[in-house]
């Protein structure tokens, strides 16, 4: 199939858009109230808090590697995740995707200690391990 230049189908006309809208992206770079929703094994929801960032155009969340959420997400990796900014209890977002990689190792605990920073003001100990899971948005909506 052949497009004309005006034609808004066009493919070569398309723009790359960034995977993380713009207002999703202002909130989660905040230090959002976040629950993650992830899948247990007998197919019951398993929703828990989670610190919250980014990572390039995908959202990251840090947890134990042995952690429930993290063996539900290795089984399945499809999420939901509802936050708020402390500022606006009233904005809420919501975010569905996957997890598409696992982070471990130094390049895990650079992600973690930023992450934390902006939680708690410092790096995280290093008494428990931690890794992050890379999710990629599929929707994402604010208000």
């Amino acid at each position: 199939m052949t497009h004309s230049p005006d034609d808004p189908m066009n493919p070569d006309d398309q723009e790359m858009t960034p995977m993380l809208d713009t207002d999703v992206r202002r909130v989660l770079d905040g230090s959002p109230i976040a629950h993650l929703a992830s899948v247990l094994p007998d197919g019951a929801p398993h929703s828990v808090p989670v610190w919250i960032g980014t990572h390039d155009d995908h959202v990251v969340i840090i947890t134990g590697p042995g952690s429930r959420k993290a063996r539900n997400l290795r089984r399945d990796p499809r999420i939901a995740l509802s936050l708020t900014p402390p500022d606006n209890p009233f904005q809420p977002v919501i975010v569905r995707g996957r997890v598409v990689e696992w982070i471990e190792g130094d390049a895990a605990w650079e992600i973690v200690d930023r992450i934390a920073m902006k939680y708690i003001g410092r790096p995280y100990t290093r008494t428990v391990e931690r890794v992050v899971a890379l999710i990629e948005p599929d929707t994402q909506s604010v208000g």
